[in-house]
C-alpha cells in the first residue's frame, strides 16, 4: 500500500491507461473520441475549474477524454453514478453524480430514477445499492474492489457470536458483505452507529467487524458492546505517535479522524468523525491548517472545495478503492458489467438489516 506524506498543491501525477477488454458490440466511443480534442476541452473545462486545485494542469488532458465520454454515454444509458469520498478527484468531481460516505450513499441510492447504477466505491457499496435497488442494474467497475473490514469475519462467524452471546442483539457495520447482513439484526455506518446502538433498547450489543469503531462507540453510550477484531487496512496504520509528530512540525493544525482509527490516534485528535462529519467540520469551521487522518484521497476532494484551508497529512491509500479508475468506469457502462446480483432469499434478510438502519432517526 502506498504510504507518503505530501502537501495538498503537490499532488503526483497518476496517468489512465485505457483498456482494451472492452465488449465491441455493445455501444461504445470510437477511439477518435477519446482523443483530447478541443471540442472535449470545451466541453470538460467546467468540470476541471471544480478540481483544479489538486489535479495538475497536465494530467487533466488524460483525464478529459475519458469524464467526457463517461458523462455521455451514462446519459444514453440512463445512469447514475455513486461515488465514495475516498475516490480520487477526477472520479469524485468529474463524472459522479452522488457523492458521499456509505450511509449517504445508502439512502441516496434508494431516491434515484436510473435505471442502472454504477457504484466507484467498492464491492459490499455495491451490494448495499443492489439490496435497496433489487429491480435496477447495478455494476461494481472493478472486480478487486473488496475490503479488509467485509473479509474479517463471515455469515458462520456471526452464527458462532450468536451462540456465545444468546439473545443479544447484533449490529453490522455497512463495511460487511451481504451474507454477513443477513445474520444481524441492524446496520449502521461509523456517522450513526451510535444512534443504531441506542436505537435498541438493551444493555448489551455484540458489534462487528472493525474493533476501533466499536471501542469508539463504547465511549459515546452506556450500552456494553461486545466487539469483533477486525481492521481496516488503511486507518489501522495510522497511530498516535505521528500525530505527535506532526504537531511538532506544524503549527497551528487541527486534527480530525476517522473512529476506524486506533485509539491512541483518536485521543491525539481534536475531532472525531465519519468522513461526513469529517468534511462538515472543515466547511463549518474553516481551520487554516488541518490533518486529515483518512484515506488519502478523501484530503484532495475535501480541498476541492476548501481554498482557505492547507491539508496536511500522512497518506494512506486504499488499494481496493484504488483499482476503480476512470477506464474501468467507462468499460463498466459500455457492457453493463460486471453486475452486482443477490439470491432473493438471502437479499430479503440482508436488505431488512440495512432498511432498519435507515429508519434510525439522527439525533
Amino acid at each position: 500500500m502506498a504510504r507518503f506524506f505530501r502537501l495538498i498543491c503537490s499532488k503526483g501525477a497518476h496517468m489512465v491507461l485505457l483498456t482494451t477488454s472492452i465488449d465491441r458490440s455493445a455501444k461504445m466511443p470510437e477511439v477518435a473520441e477519446l482523443a483530447y480534442t478541443p471540442a472535449v476541452a470545451a466541453a470538460t473545462a467546467p468540470i476541471y475549474d471544480r478540481m483544479k486545485r489538486v489535479v495538475p494542469a497536465i494530467e487533466w488532458p488524460f483525464h478529459a477524454p475519458l469524464v467526457h465520454a463517461i458523462n455521455e454515454l451514462k446519459r444514453e444509458r440512463n445512469a447514475v453514478i455513486l461515488a465514495h469520498n475516498y475516490q480520487t478527484p477526477e472520479i469524485f468531481h468529474g463524472v459522479a453524480d452522488i457523492v458521499g460516505d456509505s450511509l449517504a450513499l445508502a439512502a441516496k441510492a434508494t431516491q434515484t430514477d436510473a435505471d442502472v447504477i454504477v457504484l466507484a466505491g467498492v464491492h459490499f457499496m455495491a451490494e448495499t445499492a443492489k439490496l435497496l435497488n433489487p429491480s435496477k442494474t447495478v455494476l461494481i467497475p472493478s472486480r478487486n474492489a473488496g475490503c479488509s473490514l467485509a473479509d474479517s469475519i463471515t455469515a458462520a462467524d456471526v452464527r458462532l457470536l450468536r451462540e456465545a452471546h444468546p439473545g443479544v442483539p447484533v449490529v453490522a457495520y455497512v463495511n460487511t458483505s451481504a451474507e454477513v447482513k443477513a445474520e444481524v439484526d441492524i446496520c449502521c455506518t461509523s456517522g450513526n452507529a451510535v444512534e443504531v446502538v441506542e436505537s435498541l433498547g438493551v444493555e448489551r450489543v455484540i458489534f462487528l467487524p472493525d474493533e476501533y469503531l466499536a471501542k469508539y462507540v463504547a465511549t459515546q453510550t452506556k450500552v456494553e458492546i461486545i466487539a469483533w477484531k477486525g481492521h481496516c487496512e488503511v486507518h489501522e496504520r495510522f497511530t498516535g505517535a505521528e500525530i505527535g509528530e506532526f504537531r511538532r512540525r506544524f503549527d497551528r493544525l487541527t486534527v480530525i479522524a476517522h473512529p476506524e482509527c486506533p485509539p491512541d490516534v483518536l485521543e491525539a485528535a481534536d475531532f472525531v468523525g465519519s468522513t461526513a462529519r469529517m468534511i462538515d467540520f472543515v466547511g463549518n469551521e474553516k481551520p487554516p491548517r488541518v490533518l486529515m487522518v483518512t484515506e488519502c484521497s478523501m484530503s484532495d476532494n475535501v480541498a476541492a472545495a476548501s481554498p482557505d484551508t492547507e491539508f496536511v497529512r500522512p497518506c494512506n491509500l486504499c488499494p481496493h478503492m484504488k483499482t476503480v479508475t476512470l477506464s474501468g468506469i467507462l468499460e463498466s457502462l459500455q457492457t453493463l458489467e460486471p453486475r452486482v446480483e443477490i439470491p432473493d432469499a438471502l437479499a430479503a434478510r440482508a436488505r431488512r438489516s440495512v432498511e432498519r438502519m435507515l429508519a434510525v432517526k439522527p439525533k
